[in-house]
């Protein structure tokens, strides 16, 4: 760590050159005899990438900012009040702490939080930023986490983690073995320290292998910001054997669209041909595989059982996209054509034999526009285009 970034004229020309070509000032080199440009770039290209990921470390005075790397693999301030808010109690330790925005948010819900970092520079980077935030209730470890559990009879309300891809695999992580630590095998131990055990997994891991590997999970949160699955978590709590909750949670700019359901429970859906209004679910829905709870707890069909869209004759409020249906036609593509006389519409195909691209060149419909179209199969198997209209006031959309 560079103390002399957090002089003040440095601190200035980082703010400065926030919209500046990072190619060109390199170019340019330091003018800091004591700072070399390649610093200088990162705590710009940092910065740059905190403006809405971490809106309180960019408005803040004199944080510096780790490699950037760091910043794109921190929980972004949004998911980290989320997290903080699903677990509760007087004391919580971050084995994996990283750049302690989870542990920043942890710490307006806990009295007493540990932040375990391995890495000696970001640990310091950690602990410099909380007292630029003004954060007095997190104690900053340097070392293994793991390690702090073993050489302490500390014992607290919960254990967080969120480990990370091994070294030695390449791509992406697709089980807990691939990631570091391997939590399994501690699991026992880790229940000697806490009651609870909260972890954060990759979003693309396989919710039942998971829950396989690991052992009295109460709850899963898929958590997606905009649409995008950002972050899954499994919330373990010691002896638990119940049911276990999956809790779906897509936030958006102006409201959040929730849904949950028991995940043991096993349901089926109600089919139908497109009615009056087609849902599309999120994609934290899509992730869960709550695909019959969804018909089920709505009470809404299903087009077909592989098509994952649903529909009803009377409006929804509904946590995903909703249309409304114009034309349900087969795919006839001088039909087609005669529906669309600006040649222009938004396509998504579910369970059909086409791809966009492969649909786009045979149609030669133009992408955009306020159509929408649904290349699909229905409920007796035939492939099937529903046209629709979005509805824009649906209460979760």
């Amino acid at each position: 760590m560079n103390f002399d970034i957090l002089n003040e004229d440095v601190q200035q020309f980082i703010t400065d050159n926030l919209q500046s070509e990072i190619t060109k000032l390199i170019l340019k080199g330091s003018p800091f005899a004591t700072i070399s440009i390649q610093e200088l770039a990162n705590q710009i290209l940092a910065k740059q990438k905190s403006t809405k990921k971490l809106p309180t470390w960019f408005s803040s005075d004199t944080i510096y900012y780790p490699a950037r790397i760091s910043i794109e693999q921190t929980s972004s301030e949004t998911t980290a009040n989320y997290k903080s808010k699903i677990i509760s109690g007087d004391s919580i330790i971050d084995i994996t702490g990283g750049f302690g925005v989870d542990c920043y948010y942890f710490s307006k819900q806990f009295k007493k939080i540990i932040h375990c970092e391995i890495n000696e520079e970001l640990s310091t980077i950690v602990k410099h930023n909380y007292k630029q935030l003004h954060i007095k209730n997190i104690d900053t470890f340097c070392g293994n986490g793991l390690d702090y559990l073993k050489e302490n009879n500390t014992t607290f309300d919960c254990i967080y983690i969120d480990p990370s891809r091994r070294d030695d695999v390449k791509g992406k992580v697709f089980m807990l073995k691939d990631c570091q630590p391997y939590i399994p095998p501690k699991i026992d131990f880790l229940f000697t320290k806490a009651h609870q055990i909260l972890v954060k997994v990759s979003p693309i891991l396989d919710l039942k292998n998971t829950i396989r590997e690991l052992q009295n999970v109460k709850e899963i949160h898929i958590v997606a910001l905009h649409n995008e699955v950002k972050e899954v978590l499994f919330l373990l709590e010691k002896n638990y054997t119940n049911t276990i909750q999956l809790k779906t949670i897509n936030i958006l700019k102006t409201k959040n669209q929730c849904f949950e359901f028991d995940f043991n429970e096993e349901v089926n859906s109600t089919y139908s041909e497109p009615l009056s209004y087609l849902y599309e679910p999120n994609v934290a829905i899509l992730k869960s595989g709550g695909f019959h709870q969804i018909s089920e707890k709505l009470n809404i069909y299903k087009l077909q059982q592989h098509s994952h869209l649903y529909t009803s004759k009377t409006l929804i409020n509904f946590p995903g996209r909703v249309f409304k249906i114009e034309h349900v036609i087969s795919y006839d593509k001088k039909k087609l054509k005669k529906l669309l006389p600006d040649h222009k519409a938004n396509i998504t195909t579910r369970n059909f034999p086409k791809t966009v691209a492969q649909i786009r060149k045979e149609t030669k419909i133009k992408d955009g526009g306020n159509t929408y179209i649904f290349f699909t199969t229905d409920v007796n198997n035939i492939s099937k285009l529903v046209i629709c209209k979005k509805v824009a006031k649906n209460v979760s959309n």
